[in-house]
């Protein structure tokens, strides 16, 4: 049994031509390169194609201060946390210089009473 929709060969074959012919129709009616309104086109999409490349090329020089910008700010940091450290080891070295000196003097007047004592009992003993 035939369907209503089932074509014959025949009816394929236009069919198919006439789609081809409709097609190249198409693409022959299409504007050219050289037509004016494909000109302001391709101007148009040039146009933006520079303002997008300006656009990205801003955003990199952006990109790029931050970027100096936090290297100065760690750098910045970094000499001020080298500083606070040296400081600090200064301030170790001086508390341990005096603490030594300290100890020094303390030696020292133990010997001179040591000394004041035994020239005292070789007085005496005299």
């Amino acid at each position: 049994m035939r369907h209503p929709n089932d074509n014959g060969f025949a009816e394929r074959r236009t069919a198919a031509a006439d789609a081809k012919r409709q097609l190249l129709a198409k693409f022959a009616s299409a504007p050219k390169p050289t037509d004016p309104e494909m000109q302001e086109k391709l101007a148009a999409r040039e146009a933006i194609s520079v303002a997008r490349e300006a656009r990205r090329a801003e955003r990199e020089a952006l990109k790029a201060a931050e970027r100096e910008r936090e290297l100065a700010e760690a750098a910045a940091v970094a000499a001020a946390a080298e500083a606070e450290e040296k400081a600090e080891a200064e301030a170790r070295q001086a508390e341990m210089a005096d603490r030594v000196s300290r100890v020094i003097a303390d030696e020292a007047a133990r010997k001179a009473e040591r000394d004041r004592r035994y020239a005292a009992r070789k007085a005496r003993q005299s």
